[in-house]
């Protein structure tokens, strides 16, 4: 039996959800203290009217609120501390969260090629300045997401850039596969995407040649799938649907995504899952192609769902 969980509308965060549909960018997409917001998440719409099809994350300031990082040029080092804020229209920091998935921000910080994925829950002090330590020992241009929910308010994933100096290695993107290999675990991915429509795919954890049934919960779930467009880094941040001990979703080895990519193109894909105490991440590029041509029997595309 297999869970699912859209990815339309910034959260492929290819675990119950983050990113909404908004102007320019929208996301794709429990303990029982997360249904609500997971429900609204997903199943909302752009909180503009606005199409949801596009990516989150494009955007630094949106919906009134606005990422605000304290320095946006550092320079490489293994353990370097990021500050920032998200500040509302009056340019106060925010200091109330509605928590998704066990935390109230999740940040999510890759280098533009693709290279030096993080996913790090940063810290939160009285005055409204988050603070995490990443590790920048690799020189470039990097984008930080900021996914969360404010108080009384819609979800965002807010974007903003962040250089990082030094000697710059840029690395081409990686080619399409259908197996990422973490250590001695292998993930295995299986379906096809086809833009504007929702589509499975289901991604399938082993280690040693042999299925893993026991995967561990990690943030409300089995796995937390973040997917980002490589034309732009747009955003797309999915979970699947159920969570652990709801007597019906299993603790692997498949784990199941509904997702609707905005566009045809390519995109890289992130898998967090945790086994024996430890978080792994599998990493996929994935080409989606073109919707085929419409007929005269062919139905009309289904809607994006706001993440």
């Amino acid at each position: 039996m297999n869970a699912s969980s859209k990815f339309a509308g910034f959260t492929l965060g290819l675990a119950a959800v983050f990113g909404i549909a908004l102007a320019i960018g929208a996301a794709l997409g429990p303990n029982a203290t997360d249904t609500a917001a997971h429900d609204a998440h997903e199943e909302g719409p752009a909180t503009d009217g606005g199409p949801s099809e596009y990516p989150a994350g494009l955007m630094a300031t949106q919906n009134g609120y606005t990422l605000r990082l304290d320095t946006t040029q550092t320079t490489a080092a293994a353990n370097a501390g990021l500050r920032f804020r998200i500040l509302d229209q009056a340019g106060t920091p925010v200091t109330r969260y509605t928590r998704s998935h066990d935390k109230d921000l999740h940040l999510i910080v890759v280098r533009r090629d693709m290279v030096g994925y993080q996913h790090v829950h940063p810290v939160l002090d009285q005055d409204g300045t988050w603070s995490v330590p990443l590790d920048l020992s690799r020189a470039g241009d990097y984008r930080v997401f900021a996914d969360f929910t404010p108080e009384g308010g819609d979800n965002l994933t807010l974007g903003a850039d962040l250089r990082v100096a030094g000697n710059y290695d840029a690395q081409p993107l990686l080619a399409p596969a259908t197996t990422s290999t973490v250590g001695a675990y292998t993930v295995s991915m299986d379906g096809t995407i086809t833009p504007g429509r929702t589509s499975e795919v289901t991604l399938s954890v082993s280690r040693d040649g042999k299925p893993v049934t026991d995967l561990q919960p990690y943030l409300a779930a089995y796995g937390h799938l973040v997917a980002l467009r490589a034309a732009d880094l747009g955003y797309l941040h999915v979970h699947p649907e159920g969570h652990p001990g709801d007597g019906i979703t299993p603790a692997g080895p498949d784990i199941t995504f509904a997702v609707t990519a905005p566009s045809a193109g390519d995109y890289r894909l992130f898998l967090d899952f945790q086994h024996e105490g430890v978080v792994r991440t599998a990493e996929f590029t994935l080409t989606v192609g073109p919707a085929p041509a419409p007929t005269g029997n062919t139905p009309v595309p289904e809607p994006a769902h706001g993440h």
